[in-house]
């Protein structure tokens, strides 16, 4: 047996020791619990240890906050509602599945995917879903709660594996976070945390939105051809062929009525974009921000939840009515409610998953840990390639504790931007090594918000996928996209381009 054979074996029975394990863990909600009562005990040892450690941004102390004393008892108490009801996914996937429900009850959904699989180059769906999910991240959420499942059901309509679909867009939408085409709205947030580390050293230095655009700009393109050969090349063989019984979309030709439906629903769907972008683009737009004229800090994009729902409400309805699967408003409602009972699971995952997440913010468990990993790496003394590449290791292995891209940097960028200016590094670069870390552990981490969404998705092709099944599915993405996406950014260095406009590697 040649090494390349043996190398590939052994990889596939890692593989498939880690989905066996993961797999014998509890159900997800339950091991949410789990975890939320090991966070209540780590809280009272870190209390009792005193451990702590002191914000890099403005010197506090920070400390552990213990859950089992009376402060945090009460805290438990009052908040356990508080918790499951604010948990931001919560509402974000109950309010679109609204306006899925009627696209999906309407028949909608079908005929477009019936329409793509008949018309689209077989060939080129699985780039063009992870193409999908990179360009997701200029609609927020909407990647997880929309596009993650399609992939599945593009999948298994063509007779891939459902899994295989989930997995391309899962990599896309999260593994690729940190890559885009556009400027999208956590740029000019981790731009101006990183002006403000940086003006620790120099006062007038500025770091504008776009300082990485030029980088993540060519990682979009790396993120597409890593992501569908993973899927095609070790995802899929290793998933085989799908045995469960989930209904499969019928792949039947279009008939004059479906497509007369689709197509009203494009113009329809049409109308909506245009309405929206009369919203925006005008100066004195209405949903621009009114003090500042902005559109990324703007009304537009803190509702964007809201323009999702219509955006797959109207033409849903629109097709319901041609095709004669909407007739009143009581068929209308039928779909809505149909599609909320499919959240069951979810709903349930959520109520445990906010627990444990939730406690582990309050705790500071997450802070301190995040700050103590950063100080070790100072510690080291490493400079160059070597320290960039370690820097955004560190990136990646704090990423699967804190969830907000922006809290980390907050926290990483007054300890890394001053001290690699001090080395010679532009802010810049230092950017753009962490945003490579902050994405390609997405994929693993189960404290991610959306991780039990992703979980509940997997279930619908087969009830015994569980975490373990998502890990092992994904690790495969982790790795490639860390050695490779790590890779561009070295050569990017040892070539001497810049990250973006005024985004030099090196400071004169």
């Amino acid at each position: 047996m040649s090494s390349k054979n043996l190398a590939s074996r052994i990889f596939d029975k890692s593989l498939d020791y880690i989905e066996l394990v993961g797999n014998k863990l509890p159900h997800p909600a339950t091991l949410f619990g789990i975890l939320a009562l090991a966070v209540v005990f780590v809280s009272w040892l870190g209390n009792l240890l005193a451990w702590e450690a002191i914000h890099p941004a403005d010197g506090s102390r920070i400390t552990v906050k213990s859950l089992v004393n009376g402060d945090g008892l009460r805290w438990i108490y009052t908040n356990v509602t508080h918790n499951f009801v604010n948990f931001p996914p919560l509402g974000y996937v109950l309010a679109v599945m609204i306006g899925i429900g009627v696209a999906e009850g309407s028949g909608l959904f079908t005929s477009m995917i019936r329409s793509l699989v008949l018309n689209a180059p077989k060939k080129l769906i699985t780039g063009s879903i992870v193409l999908a999910g990179i360009i997701s991240h200029l609609a927020s959420e909407a990647g997880y709660v929309i596009l993650i499942p399609l992939g599945a059901l593009i999948f298994h309509a063509l007779g891939r594996h459902p899994m295989a679909g989930l997995a391309a867009a899962f990599c896309g939408v999260s593994g690729g976070f940190g890559a885009n085409f556009l400027i999208g709205s956590v740029d000019p947030i981790l731009a101006g945390l990183s002006q403000s580390a940086a003006q620790i050293i120099d006062p007038d230095i500025t770091v504008n939105a776009a300082v990485n655009f030029y980088f993540m700009f060519a990682s979009a393109f790396l993120i597409v051809v890593l992501g569908t050969w993973v899927t095609e090349k070790i995802v899929e063989p290793r998933l085989k062929s799908y045995e469960g019984n989930a209904e499969k979309i019928p792949v039947e030709e279009m008939t004059p009525i479906e497509k007369k439906g689709l197509k009203w629903a494009g113009i329809s769907l049409l109308i909506i974009i245009v309405l929206l972008a009369l919203t925006i683009i005008p100066e004195n737009g209405l949903f621009r921000n009114p003090k500042t004229g902005e559109v990324l800090h703007s009304p537009f994009f803190d509702g964007i939840i809201t323009g999702i729902l219509i955006f797959f409400l109207v033409p849903g309805f629109v097709y319901g009515i041609i095709v004669k699967s909407i007739k009143n408003d009581k068929d209308m409602m039928k779909h809505i409610i149909k599609s909320m009972g499919t959240m069951a699971t979810y709903i349930v995952l959520v109520f445990f998953a906010a627990q444990f997440v939730y406690f582990f913010r309050y705790s500071n468990l997450g802070l301190i840990f995040a700050i103590e990993g950063a100080q070790f790496l100072k510690n080291i003394g490493l400079t160059g390639i070597p320290l960039i590449v370690m820097f955004v290791l560190l990136a990646a292995f704090i990423n699967m504790f804190m969830g907000s891209a922006s809290a980390k940097w907050a926290i990483m960028a007054p300890v890394f931007i001053p001290m690699f200016m001090l080395l010679g590094y532009h802010p810049a670069l230092t950017q753009a090594a962490f945003r490579i870390g902050d994405s390609v552990t997405n994929l693993i981490k189960t404290m991610m918000s959306y991780f039990a969404l992703i979980v509940a998705f997997a279930q619908k092709y087969n009830e015994k996928y569980g975490i373990g099944t998502i890990i092992s599915t994904m690790i495969p993405y982790t790795i490639i996209f860390t050695i490779f996406w790590t890779l561009l950014l070295v050569v990017w260095m040892w070539i001497g381009l810049p990250t973006g406009p005024d985004g030099p590697l090196y400071l004169n």
